[in-house]
This record gives structure tokens, sequence and C-alpha cells, in this order.
């Protein structure tokens, strides 16, 4: 009888955990790690300048941006399973969208759809449910989940290339593939998904007289009193900012090494490289988390994005930037966190749990906002320049800015914070 007693039943919440997993694997794996690979290929089929087709890029980060701006109320109208199941309908309508068009208004109506489907499907989601079902080593967790990303992306980039460079309008094929992975994933993740786990008491208590850590889970500052704060103002201006450069850069990455007159297959081979560093640098962010805080992850990223930007500026035709074109491939997937894992992490950490659904809200759709303005703004960079250099480097010294800007945004939001609990 003891035995049996001692012998445990696997968690559900690893469960959600895997599924999480998955869920991102498939759906940012194979829906938007490849996205920057359509861009020179579909443009050259239709004949149309780069930058009005990176604007169904803005319509799907205004459309992301929308959505998670209302993200904590629809979440607690509508819970975690309708809101997932509205977010793969939304992405399998994307990816039939973008394989049926043939004009710039269908592709920036796709765009829509995938920026509502990501809105459900995403970190802004995963962040919400680790929330509710994890108390502890929240930064390893949500690392390795969103790990995920990075190792679907390395798969998708393998399997959809043939079909995006096989010339004429094969690449609607890589969309069609794309489109019946997602609609599978969901399947799967309304039969897992779970709203929170059944037994409250589960979740402890919150002592506010004990020194408070990262895995306390504090009730944290109450959104009315969050919005009168300047630092709260300019923590979005920064992750603006950081949305901005980061995927402005990350959407032309592939197509600037094309123009320097790297070979398609040597620059396919480089960015599989960058999707499993991407799965890789995302879990160790997490790690980094636990381990040393949020001063020193946010310092590694934003140092690592200034410099990747810098270096991407001087890839050439040549073994030297052969070189460094790998090592950017490589090393700008440890600044990519700073638009998916640490935006959980910043809403929790700056500003504690008693908001927190609202904040990430705001904070993914400030980001996408930088996305929705970036992308289009380097891509006029190049219609109007021949290049994307200028365009780097400008982004590279965002990024120092945005460096130094943060960690005197943390040391206010921590004190004022610390100030709270000690009350």
């Amino acid at each position: 009888m003891e035995i049996k007693q001692k012998t445990k039943k696997l968690d559900y919440k690893w469960i959600i955990a895997a599924t999480c997993f998955m869920m991102i694997f498939i759906t940012l794996g194979f829906c938007s790690s490849p996205q920057s690979l359509y861009l020179d290929v579909i443009t050259h089929s239709l004949g149309i300048e780069r930058s009005l087709f990176s604007l169904n890029n803005t319509f799907r980060y205004i459309a992301t941006a929308i959505a998670n701006l209302f993200f904590g109320s629809l979440i607690r109208r509508f819970g975690v399973k309708k809101l997932m199941i509205f977010g793969f309908i939304c992405l399998t309508a994307a990816m039939i969208t973008y394989a049926i068009a043939g004009n710039l208004v269908t592709f920036y109506i796709a765009g829509a759809l995938l920026g509502v489907g990501f809105s459900f499907t995403g970190t802004t989601m995963v962040g919400c449910i680790i929330n509710r079902w994890f108390t502890k080593d929240k930064g390893k967790i949500m690392g390795a989940i969103l790990a995920a990303n990075g190792i679907g992306g390395a798969i998708a980039i393998q399997i959809l290339t043939p079909f995006i460079e096989g010339g004429g309008d094969s690449y609607k094929s890589a969309y069609i593939i794309s489109g019946i992975a997602v609609f599978l994933m969901g399947i799967v993740m309304v039969i897992f998904t779970r709203e929170a786990p059944k037994e409250a008491a589960e979740l402890p208590s919150v002592d506010r007289t004990k020194k408070k850590t990262r895995d306390d889970s504090p009730t944290g500052m109450e959104f009315s009193r969050i919005r009168k704060m300047t630092v709260f103002y300019v923590s979005l201006v920064c992750i603006f900012l950081t949305g901005f450069c980061l995927q402005g850069i990350t959407g032309i990455a592939k197509a600037h090494m094309r123009d320097m007159g790297l070979s398609p297959a040597y620059v396919a081979f480089a960015m599989s490289f960058h999707s499993v560093s991407l799965a890789i640098f995302k879990f160790l962010t997490g790690i980094i988390y636990d381990k040393w805080g949020l001063r020193v992850t946010t310092s590694i990223c934003s140092i690592t994005a200034s410099v990747v930007m810098l270096l991407l500026a001087c890839v050439t035709n040549s073994p030297t930037g052969m070189a460094i074109a790998m090592i950017y491939s490589i090393f700008s997937s440890l600044a990519l966190p700073l638009e998916t894992i640490m935006l959980p992490i910043f809403a929790g950490d700056l500003f504690g749990d008693a908001s927190y659904e609202r904040v990430l809200g705001i904070f993914v759709s400030v980001n996408v906002a930088g996305y929705a303005i970036g992308t289009p703004a380097v891509n006029l960079c190049y219609d109007v320049l021949g290049t994307y250099k200028p365009a780097l480097i400008i982004c590279g010294g965002i990024m120092l800015a945005v460096t130094i800007t943060m960690q005197a945004v943390i040391s206010k939001a921590h004190k004022l914070r610390d100030d709270l609990y000690s009350k």
C-alpha cells in the first residue's frame, strides 16, 4: 500500500508544457521563421517592390498589436482554449490565402490573418499559460518552450526551401504544407489544452513578509498604478525600438546576403544554423535569467543585437564575408529572445503578477508595432539607396542606446516594486 501511495502520476502541467512546445514548433517554426525566404522569390516572381510586399508584415504586426491590446480582457472572457482555436483557424486561413495570393491586397489580408493567429498561439499565450501552471523556474520553462521556434524553423527551412526556390509559383506549395501542419497541430491543442490547474490550492499563497525572489510570484502592482509610472512608458519605448530594429533586420538578413553575392545554398545553410542556435539561446536565456536576473540577461541580449547588426553590414562574397554571415546567423539568435521569451519576463519581473496578462499584452502589442514600422522602413532604405547597409548601421546604434536605457528602467522599476512590497 505504501508503494502505491508513493507512486505519483505525471503532473498535467508537464503535458501542458509539452503541447505548448509543439504549438510553438509548428506555428512559429513553419509560419514565421521561413518568412524571409519568400521575400526576394515572390517579389521577383510577381514583379513588385520589396517595400510594398513587406507591407504584408506590417498588416500582420498591426493585427497582432491590436489583438494583444485586448488580450487580458479576451482571456478573462473566453478562456485559453477558445482563443487558441480561433488562433489556429486564422493561421490556417493565412497560409491558404498566401498560397492563392496573386496581388498585394491578398497578401495584406493574409498578413492580417497571420497576425491575429499568432496573437493567440504565440508568445503571449504561452506566457499566460506558463504563468498559470508554473510557480518556479519560469525562465527555464519559457526558454525551453520558445526554443521550439528555432528547432521548428530549422526543420521547416530545410523542408520548405526546395519549394520556395523551385522557381515559378512553386513557393505556393510551401504555404500549403505549412497550412496542413498548423491545422493538424490545432486539433492536438484542442484535445490536450486545459484552462488552469484543477486545484487552485496547489498554487502557494504569497507571503509578503519574506524576501521576494524571482520564484515567489508576488501579487505585484495594479495596472492603475503602473499606467501612472514614467518608467512604464520608457520601457514601452525601449520595447518598441527593439522590435523595430530586430524584426526589421531579421526580415531582410537572407535577402541582404543574397544581394551581397552569397549563393542560395550557402544562405539556406547559414539560416539553418540560425534556427538551431535560436533554440539553444532561448533556453540559455531562461537559465541566465533564473540564475543572474533581468539586468544581466537584458545586457547580454541587447549588446549582442547591436554587434551582429554591424557585422551583417560587413558581409561580402568572400571567405571572410561568408564567415561573417555565419557568425551573424548564429549569434543573432542570442538577440532574438528580446522579442519572445524576454517579454513575459519583463512583464513579471518589472511589475509583478497582479496585472501580468494586461501588461504582457501591452508589451507584445508595442513590440510588434515596432515590427510593423521597422520592416517596411528597412526595405524602403533598400528601394531608395539600393542597399541595406545604412539601415543596419543605424539599427545597431539604436540597440546600443536601448541597452543603456533598459538598465535605468530595471533599476527604477525594481526600486518602485521593492518599496511597494516593503509596506
